[in-house]
């Protein structure tokens, strides 16, 4: 999948007018047809089945907030299968608008920035439950996530749902993930998919809990570990690219703790700097090929380099700076390529300096509790996303790609420790 991209000023792209709000539409059921055909194929050529938990509980014509898991592009079609004919809106990240807004509108999708507090968004969706008496499809994660376990999720969830008033479905889905996960390129791997749909919270229930208990609830559904999934269900993935891309999340060697010098291709992840070597096996194992193996299991390799991170930045010596190209979206007309520049990140956040000296855009690390970042985004390259209301900065970063994943874990350790400050302050560290 790719997406329109115009080369333009900065001074240019600032110039444009604002994009004006619009309210979601109604949803035709010629396109819930339409969607729903449109995903048989994929799911068939998966074996999909599913089980239903509790939906008795959900009336016909009820409008629900339907919460679903993220693992890979079969998500919505798993959506669009379990929920017909049952009309819905989905919310969606504003760049999927880019290029064809008139139809993402129609299908009844709702535009929203990731990892920023929105308003206008509670507000749509209050609009479609209520007045288009359609129920709400949410992906709270809000990406992917990269080693197959679960990625934050909003405090503000709770306050959300007790917002909404109307009774909380949850599909989660198994299998997906291992069919193609964002480091490996799009390329697919033949798994069987499955799913839950379930009905997870009443209107009654959500009255009588506080929003930490919901938050609680939700973090329970959303706790997974797609790589045990596939050990302990002996599901095989024997493709010969399994291990494409993998240094993308496993960026740091356990060995000589040099990071960026990983290579996964083939079947093998590689250290180039050490040469030690590990085999992804046919079962989602690490082995390595000589000597001791430091981690078997991918997402304690990850959650390691999270604990690395950390420690960086509580000793202060934490620091990224690459030269980057810079895209941005201030419409949903394209993506503007506008340049190059430098982006670095500290304790103090990122600041983003570029387009020959016109841009200078700085954002806090208590801005946001996780980053928008993503491996081959539209087929471009891998990406970080900084930004606010006026402009998202998609930043592509130039012979260092490996730094994706361990900005996304420091934007996260670095959240939680400013949170935990009297003064909120980055510099307080």
């Amino acid at each position: 999948m790719k997406i329109k991209t115009v080369k333009k000023s900065y001074e240019q792209v600032l110039a444009l007018p604002a994009p004006v709000h619009q309210k979601p539409v109604r949803q035709h059921i010629l396109f819930r047809i339409l969607l729903r055909v449109l995903s048989t194929w994929d799911l068939w050529a998966t074996n999909f089945t599913y089980r239903k938990i509790g939906m008795e509980r959900l009336n016909k014509g009820e409008p629900c907030l339907v919460l679903m898991n993220h693992s890979s592009f079969i998500d919505l079609k798993i959506a669009f299968m379990l929920l017909f004919p049952r009309p819905f809106h989905i919310v969606c990240t504003s760049d999927g608008f880019v290029g064809k807004k008139g139809l993402m509108r129609r299908i009844g999708c709702i535009p929203t920035r990731k990892f920023m507090n929105d308003v206008v968004l509670v507000r749509d969706m209050v609009y479609v439950l209520r007045e288009l008496k359609s129920s709400v499809l949410m992906y709270p994660e809000a990406s992917y996530s990269f080693d197959g376990t679960q990625t934050p999720l909003p405090e503000t969830i709770g306050k959300c749902i007790k917002l909404l008033k109307v009774p909380v479905i949850m599909i989660r889905t198994q299998g997906a993930f291992a069919r193609d996960p964002l480091y490996n390129n799009l390329q697919l791997r033949k798994v069987k998919v499955s799913a839950d749909i379930e009905y997870l919270l009443s209107p009654k229930e959500i009255e009588e809990k506080t929003p930490q208990e919901l938050n609680a609830v939700l973090q329970k559904s959303f706790s997974f570990d797609y790589f045990r999934w596939q050990q302990e269900n002996r599901v095989r993935i024997s493709e010969p690219f399994r291990a494409d891309g993998l240094n993308r999340m496993l960026y740091k060697c356990p060995e000589c703790l040099t990071e960026g010098k990983m290579k996964g291709q083939g079947i093998s992840l590689t250290c180039t700097h050490c040469g030690k070597s590990y085999e992804l096996t046919e079962y989602g194992f690490l082995q390595a090929k000589e000597k001791e193996t430091r981690f078997t299991h991918i997402p304690d390799w990850y959650r390691w380099e999270r604990e690395c991170v950390r420690k960086e930045l509580l000793a202060n010596t934490y620091h990224m700076e690459v030269p980057v190209a810079i895209y941005m979206m201030v419409n949903m007309n394209c993506i503007y390529q506008v340049g190059e520049g430098v982006l670095s990140h500290t304790r103090e956040g990122f600041h983003l300096r570029g387009c020959e000296g016109k841009l200078d855009y700085v954002q806090e690390p208590s801005y946001s509790y996780s980053l928008y970042s993503d491996f081959y985004w539209y087929e471009i390259g891998d990406m970080i996303c900084i930004g606010d209301e006026k402009a998202q900065y998609y930043c592509f970063p130039k012979g260092k790609e490996d730094i994706v994943a361990k900005t996304r874990l420091a934007v996260e350790e670095l959240y939680k420790i400013v949170k935990a400050l009297p003064d909120q302050k980055g510099c307080a560290l």
